[in-house]
């Protein structure tokens, strides 16, 4: 698999063509890795921010199999705005490739656009980090916020970044 090509998709936006199947695709792979493997609840995985948050699904080239996603949605912190990084996932067979850390790499780069567009100065970008997988954000640069609190069942941490938006 070293030296596997692949490329990241960036889903398009509500109404436009491709965007159902494409995010049909991210749902198959977030239902393997959180619901399959994980054992984190079916009923929840589709939820509000689904629809309209910004997807990014990462594809084996040249089959297209996919094999990975995260998702971006626009939120606000204590009334400053803010990304929020969620639904990160890559299927089991695929984690010791680093393209956990490509799918972050591409959400970074689409918030540093999106926010560039807004005229602000900096992104700050929040995840709800796994206990277990606290270093692989940390390795961005995000760090822990607050206590450790329980979603669905499980252990997490809020860890936060700001992205500097300077060219």
């Amino acid at each position: 698999m070293s030296g596997a090509k692949f490329e990241i998709v960036h889903v398009p936006s509500v109404g436009q063509s491709g965007r159902d199947q494409l995010r049909q695709q991210c749902h198959a792979v977030r239902v393997d890795v959180f619901h399959r493997e994980q054992g984190f609840p079916l009923d929840g995985e589709i939820d509000e921010p689904d629809e309209a948050a910004e997807h990014f699904l990462l594809r084996l080239l040249p089959s297209l199999q996919p094999i990975g996603t995260v998702r971006a949605v626009r939120a606000s912190s204590r009334g400053v705005p803010c990304y929020k990084l969620g639904r990160l996932a890559v299927l089991k067979d695929f984690r010791n490739y680093h393209f956990g850390r490509e799918l972050v790499f591409a959400l970074h780069e689409w918030i540093i656009t999106d926010s560039r567009s807004r005229g602000e100065r900096l992104a700050k970008v929040v995840c709800h980090s796994q206990i277990p997988v606290k270093a692989f954000y940390a390795r961005f640069g995000y760090a822990p916020e607050g206590e450790e609190f329980d979603e669905e069942g499980a252990p997490h941490q809020l860890m936060v970044v700001h992205l500097s938006l300077s060219p």
